[in-house]
């Protein structure tokens, strides 16, 4: 999971401070000249210089973007399958940035709580061994939970999630997917939420019990063994949250240059 652009909140934020900070300077020092030389040589008006004006067009513009990236909702692209096969390499999707409460942009620091993760919901988080990458996996365990993966199924404070075989998974149904003949597909219902996850025949059980720690949360992908997630790296701080991912606007795979217009407006669950 990555950013459509690593740095691009970063440059907004500065963007947006720049064109701000032209556009104040010229109000307070400079716009009162201009007007007074315009009426001293009987002009309607003086150009503002490009710079003033450039920054007086943009500022509002990038306010807006940036407010609605930093608070509503943010676009990010998947570009590995380990959310196969509830997100697809190529998706572009749009994750709800205040679910969780409003953090500042860069910084990341909540001044303002709204709702708690819940099992279940597909997060998009800073990766706790680099924070600057951003990744997406499913909720499994919170704080004070017990998780135990054994023989391939999940388990929360000693009870089984609920799983179900669905068949092989054939990926030949769905346009521009990368082919997994090992494939199997299962249905799994943790919390409110069901969903679908892959587990491959060739791979073994990566077998472990953690005990999720206050302000920390346990995540998995839906492609099982095929996910790097708390079973290697262990658990996501709370600070690290981003937000709940909430919908597909778009799939194009660009290394294979294919698209699948039908997952357009599909939520995620």
């Amino acid at each position: 999971m990555e950013y459509l652009n690593p740095n691009f909140t970063l440059l907004l934020v500065a963007l947006t401070l720049l064109a701000g900070l032209i556009w104040l300077i010229d109000s307070l020092f400079f716009k009162r000249r201009r007007q007074e030389r315009a009426a001293q040589e009987k002009v309607e008006r003086v150009r503002e210089p490009v710079a003033v004006e450039y920054a007086r067009s943009l500022f509002p513009v990038l306010l807006i973007v940036l407010l609605f990236r930093s608070f509503m909702f943010e676009p990010f692209k998947i570009p590995s399958g380990s959310m196969v096969p509830t997100l697809l390499i190529g998706d572009f999707i749009l994750v709800n940035k205040y679910v969780y409460g409003l953090r500042l942009p860069v910084l990341n620091t909540k001044f303002l709580s709204i709702g708690e993760p819940e099992r279940g919901d597909v997060i998009v988080f800073r990766y706790p061994v680099d924070p600057s990458v951003s990744f997406i996996k499913r909720l499994i365990g919170l704080p004070g939970d017990t998780v135990t993966y054994r023989d391939k199924r999940v388990y929360v404070n000693g009870e089984p999630i609920e799983f179900e075989e669905i068949g092989r998974y054939t990926s030949q149904d769905v346009k521009c997917a990368t082919p997994r003949p090992d494939a199997v597909q299962y249905s799994e219902t943790i919390g409110n939420v069901s969903h679908e996850v892959l587990l491959h025949e060739s791979s073994g059980s990566r077998d472990g019990q953690w005990e999720v720690p206050e302000g920390h949360f346990f995540v998995m992908g839906d492609n099982r063994d095929r996910s790097n997630d708390s079973r290697e790296w262990g658990f996501v701080p709370e600070e690290n949250l981003m937000g709940r991912a909430v919908g597909i606007w778009l799939n194009f795979d660009m290394n294979k240059g294919c698209g699948d217009l039908s997952r357009v407006g599909d939520g995620i669950h």
